[in-house]
Formats: C-alpha cells, sequence, structure tokens
C-alpha cells in the first residue's frame, strides 16, 4: 500500500497519429453503441507533419479522477465514446517497470490508476478535417503504450473504432481498409492496411479548408438521419460500395490513376481538356475539398488553378498555404505579384471569375505513416511534476 511518506510519481507517454481521408466513404451504421458501419471504407492517411493529433497522457497514485484537455482546454471524459477506449484498454494492460524512476505496475493496478490525458490537434477541430479520428486513434495507440498494452495494431484499431468510426484508419499509414465486420459483437470490424505511405509517394493532397469554424450537422447526427430516411443509403451499402472497394484496392495496388479518379470522380474541366484525369477529388464530413493530384508535376499545375480563381483575401501568401509549403515555390508563386500574374488557365471560359475570400487557406499534404511514439519529453503536453496539462 502506498504510505503516505512515500514520494509521488508520474508515468507519462506520448503519442502523435495521423488524421485519414476516405476515398470510399464510411456512411451509416448497422449499431451505433459499438460503432459497426453498413459498409466497408477506405481511405488515405495524411502525413502527420502537416496534420496530425499529439496526445500525452499520464497515470498517477495522486490522481484522484480521469481527467482530459483538449487545445488547452479542460473538457469532460464522461462521454461513452471516451470511456469505451479507458475501459478497453485498461482491460489489456499489462505490468509496467520504469527502472530509472523506481516504478513497478502491475496489472491489476491500473483498474484503479487514474489517468490524464491531454491532446493537441495541429489543425481546426471539427470542421470536418477528420479530427477525432486522429485525436480518438492517438489515445487508443498512447494509453496502448502506457500500459503496455500488447495488442496488434487490428486489435487497437477495432478499440479505436469505438471512439470515433474512422479513428480505427488512423492505425495504419498509407491506404487503409476499414473492413465492417459481420459479427455482432463487433469483434471483426477493424482496419487492414492495404498499402504502406511508400507504396505510392507520388500522390500530392491539397485540401481547401472553406471554414475552419465548426460544422453544422456532426457527421453522427448526420449518419443517423441518413439511416433513418434515405432508401439509397441501404442500396449504397449493399450494392455500389461492395464492387467499389474492388476496384478502389485494384487501382491502388497498381497505382492506377486513371481509375483511382474515375471511381471518386472528377475535377471536371481541367481532367475533360487533358483528356486523361490529372487530379481526383473528395469532400470529407464538412464543406472543405480535398484535391489529390497524380504527382508534384501535376500539383503545381492545380495550385496555378486554385489561386488564380481564389485568390488570398489577406495580402499574405505565407499563411495562405499550410503543411508542406515548397510548393508554392515549385508552382513559381513567391509572392502576391506572381498570383496576380497567373494567366487565366486555358479550359477556363469565363477566364474572369475570381472568389476572393471563398478559400480560407490551403493545406498541402502527401500519403503518410501511421501513429508513432514521440520519446523526446519537450513533446509532452502534460508537466511531470504536477501531473497537470502544461500551459493550464
Amino acid at each position: 500500500p502506498m504510505g503516505a511518506t512515500e514520494p509521488q510519481w508520474v508515468l507519462m507517454a506520448t503519442g502523435r497519429s495521423p488524421t485519414n481521408i476516405a476515398v470510399i466513404k464510411y456512411w451509416g451504421k448497422r449499431d451505433e453503441a459499438l460503432i459497426l458501419p453498413v459498409n466497408d471504407s477506405i481511405s488515405v492517411t495524411l502525413d502527420p507533419d502537416h496534420l496530425s493529433a499529439t496526445t500525452t497522457v499520464a497515470a498517477s497514485p495522486s490522481f484522484p479522477s480521469d481527467r482530459m484537455w483538449l487545445n488547452g482546454k479542460e473538457i469532460a471524459l464522461s462521454g461513452g465514446r471516451f470511456q469505451s477506449c479507458l475501459r478497453e484498454i485498461r482491460k489489456r494492460a499489462r505490468d509496467v517497470e520504469d527502472e530509472k524512476k523506481g516504478i513497478k505496475i502491475k496489472k491489476e493496478d491500473w483498474e484503479k490508476l487514474h489517468v490524464h490525458i491531454a491532446s493537441y490537434n495541429n489543425f481546426p477541430t471539427a470542421a470536418g478535417l477528420a479530427s477525432s479520428a486522429a485525436g480518438l486513434a492517438c489515445l487508443v495507440f498512447t494509453l496502448g503504450k502506457l500500459m503496455n498494452v500488447n495488442e496488434d495494431y487490428g486489435e487497437l484499431s477495432s478499440i479505436a473504432r469505438q471512439g470515433s468510426g474512422s479513428a480505427c484508419r488512423s492505425i495504419y499509414g498509407g491506404f487503409v481498409k476499414w473492413c465492417m465486420g459481420k459479427n455482432d459483437d463487433g469483434s471483426d470490424s477493424m482496419a487492414v492496411q492495404l498499402v504502406d505511405e511508400s507504396h505510392w509517394d507520388d500522390l500530392v493532397i491539397i485540401i481547401a479548408v472553406v471554414s475552419s469554424k465548426q460544422k453544422e450537422t456532426s457527421s453522427t447526427s448526420g449518419m443517423r438521419d441518413t439511416v433513418e430516411t434515405s432508401p439509397l443509403l441501404q442500396y449504397r451499402a449493399q450494392t455500389v460500395v461492395p464492387s467499389r472497394i474492388l476496384k478502389m484496392e485494384d487501382a491502388i495496388k497498381n497505382r492506377d490513376f486513371e481509375s483511382f479518379a474515375r471511381i471518386i470522380s472528377l475535377v471536371e474541366k481541367w481532367n475533360h481538356s487533358e483528356g486523361t484525369p490529372q487530379v481526383a477529388y473528395t469532400f470529407d464530413a464538412g464543406p472543405n475539398a480535398v484535391l489529390i493530384a497524380r504527382n508534384r508535376k501535376t500539383a503545381t499545375l492545380l495550385l496555378q488553378r486554385l489561386l488564380y480563381t481564389f485568390p488570398p483575401q489577406e495580402n499574405d501568401l505565407d499563411s495562405y498555404m499550410l503543411g508542406d509549403k515548397s510548393i508554392l515555390s515549385d508552382a513559381g508563386l513567391q509572392s502576391i505579384a506572381d498570383v496576380e500574374a497567373l494567366p487565366a488557365p486555358p479550359e477556363m471560359k469565363a477566364p474572369n471569375q475570381k472568389f476572393k475570400g471563398d478559400v480560407s487557406y490551403f493545406i498541402c499534404s502527401r500519403p503518410g505513416a501511421g501513429p508513432k511514439v514521440l520519446t523526446d519529453e519537450s513533446h509532452a503536453l502534460i508537466d511531470s511534476a504536477t501531473g497537470l496539462a502544461k500551459g493550464v
């Protein structure tokens, strides 16, 4: 038993997890509590340097309760989804020994130890950029590290799914498939990696962030509405998606951009005028457009078209492009003057259409890796002396 004189310790782990963008969407649950989908889905994991969640989890006998901070603000941990993730990881916890700190934790002790969680997204939360996917994948991954959980990534993805459906796909890098599974208990509803991030690494992904405000309809209630009101949803799930999944898996395996783009649908005029698809596009659950270019050269041509049509509202190019900013100089765009000097794209019929202010900013990214542990203490979001979120 802990005597009053024993020094209190804090054990911590920090992890970083990527977000993902679905190219075949998950939309609709067959089980709300377990978060079981009505169809398979496929996504690409984005480079965590550009879009990710970082989470520190800490455990200490001095913590009277579980607490969580998101982007510096304390939030309630009472939600069922957080509780599911905590419960499932605690169930699988094992003995932990930290010789340097002289800490020994028996696996049965984890049931009694409270945790503090601090998480930070390097992009707008709930604007439709799958922030819950990165956040809950990161929570499960990092808790698993803290508690020495031995489960494989498939099992971890199944736990992350109970926090946020799309989070199960953020347990892996590259292209990932969430297999809907058949079992009522959800034991076979988990993610598998189709290919890793190096397989198709010349893709460039540009996201047009239309608004970073919270979206008006949450994915949870939007899906519920669709399941309850749309006869087409069952048709999509049972008839349309299964054949698309197979075609998409082939396209990814063979790096067949034409098929990949046609399955998603097209950036019509330009693709049409070039005779072969240059860019594929999709949307997240918010209003933001996600554009996938077949290679860097194409991405620079795409960027010239985007900035011609959507010039920055403020005369500041640097804050208009986040993520991989080097794409700007690759496209010959060093200054606002370069943007103003862009010629109208030849395929444009009405060349004077410009929409200043319609896009808040762009993010340039690429296929990226799965979650990883950050061992450098400076990345921790919790102060090991106090056990509280830094800067709080």
